[in-house]
């Protein structure tokens, strides 16, 4: 069950790319056919030709307020797809505590009904969506008393309502996984900012939706923590400042663990967090540090920086959420506790900041922090990563395969149907057949498509025990 990956120096500048061309090149053992990107050194870095034409980035490694922005009367008009969830719940903290600052307009939910209801007689959005159809009836008794009702719409056609409700200035978009792509289009079509927490709008859809989104003057607003830290760094630098990113990880459960330990890992162990408790699948992404190597494929397309050009460090603290440097090699940080309320915000209010009470807020201090640390993470313990910048280096759709295929190889790992090293065998097999139909400019159809497909062929590789031992 040993892995036999490439040497970091092997693995560099490759990609998923049809190798007819390069047979002396190595190949990965789970069949990647591999083949060297062409690569020019332009003053002092390296930037490499794209497998398919490079959509334009969310933000071209600078963040500059347009003065012509969309203004409203009043506090900010927010929608929240995915309410009910980690991202929609601390949403709405913040529009409690702010609300002389914003005002919610539509809510969308997956299935939990109680949560939603208290959320509606809370709040006082105009209009809601259940995603679940079979549980509307319920929803309109449990609101039937209201004086105020809001108009409710079934199944997904209600969440692309929500996501486009014409008095939003602002969309949030928590909700998980590809079901999130629809309504973040129709959101984008109606022109609204998007404040971005669903990884697949750009991990899996970024070919379709950067292009639709600069058409639509719509602005993209990272939540996640890390993005926003680069995001805050980036605030007013000049054109062509951006040098460097530096995603940093706290390196999961196995940080401190030897190579050789990890053949013995259960389930329990990988849901061991060092730093803080979170869902199942995201403290297994943690540990196998894919949720790091899909962040480097979301900082490419939200800044625009070139994959030779983003890194990765382990933090153990999690206190700096990440870095750039600049042109003149000066590093600018952005610091704080470890808090996701903190980059909602600001999707929300950017390019304001808001006043925050420490008494729900606490300030951070270094002094009773102590100290930071910092170090390089092991390709071998991680291989996560080198598929990871081969496949964002491949494009179109195989960036969507790799987090699909890492999704249901995290299930059947948590199901215990597969091992832990099984998760990386997987997702890169699930990526080496996918090379031979790559979508370099997919639609969101094909977008979809592969995303199921992914799932599908990922689910068929736990019982072929010999297309995994052909990997070993």
């Amino acid at each position: 069950m040993a892995l036999n990956l490439l040497s970091p120096a092997e693995i560099k500048a490759i990609s998923f790319l049809d190798s007819t061309k390069s047979t002396h090149l190595p190949k990965l053992p789970g069949g990647f056919a591999l083949r060297r990107k062409d690569c020019k050194t332009v003053v002092g870095r390296i930037q490499c030709s794209a497998a398919a034409q490079t959509p334009p980035p969310a933000w071209p490694g600078r963040a500059v307020p347009e003065t012509s922005r969309r203004t409203w009367d009043g506090p900010k008009p927010i929608s929240i797809v995915g309410s009910t969830g980690s991202i929609g719940t601390q949403t709405l903290d913040i529009v409690a505590e702010n609300p002389d600052k914003f005002r919610i307009v539509a809510l969308a939910a997956g299935s939990n009904v109680a949560l939603l209801v208290d959320q509606v007689k809370r709040f006082k959005p105009q209009l809601v969506a259940v995603r679940n159809e079979s549980l509307v009836n319920e929803l309109n008794e449990a609101l039937a008393d209201l004086e105020e009702k809001p108009e409710i719409i079934p199944g997904e056609q209600g969440v692309i309502e929500v996501a486009r409700h014409p008095d939003a200035v602002t969309v949030v978009t928590g909700i998980v996984g590809c079901a999130g792509l629809k309504p973040t289009v129709a959101a984008i079509e109606a022109g609204k900012d998007i404040a971005l927490a669903n990884k697949e709008t750009l991990i899996a859809g970024g070919p379709f939706v950067l292009p639709l989104a600069h058409k639509h003057n719509v602005k993209i607003l990272p939540a996640d923590s890390e993005h926003s830290a680069i995001f805050q760094c980036i605030q007013g630098l000049p054109e062509g400042a951006l040098r460097r990113i530096i995603l940093t990880a706290s390196g999961g459960s196995f940080r401190d663990w030897p190579v050789e330990k990890l053949k013995e890992v259960k389930v329990a162990d990988a849901l061991k967090h060092p730093n803080w408790n979170m869902g199942k699948k995201i403290t297994v992404d943690s540990a196998t540090l894919f949720n790091k190597g899909l962040e480097v494929i979301e900082a490419h397309y939200l800044f625009g920086a070139e994959y030779d050009n983003i890194e990765i460090v382990i933090h153990p603290q999690s206190i700096i959420h990440s870095m750039i440097e600049t042109q003149d090699s000066s590093v600018l940080a952005q610091l704080g506790w470890p808090d996701m309320r903190l980059p909602i915000l600001y999707t929300m209010s950017w390019p304001e900041r808001i006043y925050c009470s420490e008494v729900t807020w606490p300030r951070l201090d270094l002094c009773k922090l102590g100290s930071l640390t910092f170090k390089a993470p092991d390709n071998v313990k991680y291989p996560s990563m080198d598929l990871a910048y081969a496949a964002g280096r491949a494009g179109g759709t195989m960036t969507g395969v790799l987090s699909a295929a890492n999704e249901k190889a995290v299930e059947l790992f948590i199901s215990e149907k597969i091992s832990y090293l099984d998760i990386f065998k997987i997702v890169e097999l699930t990526c080496a057949k996918h090379r031979a139909e790559l979508v370099a400019s997919p639609s969101l159809d094909e977008i979809i498509h592969y995303d199921l497909w992914a799932r599908d062929y990922a689910a068929t590789l736990q019982s072929s025990s010999s297309s995994i031992a052909a990997f070993a």
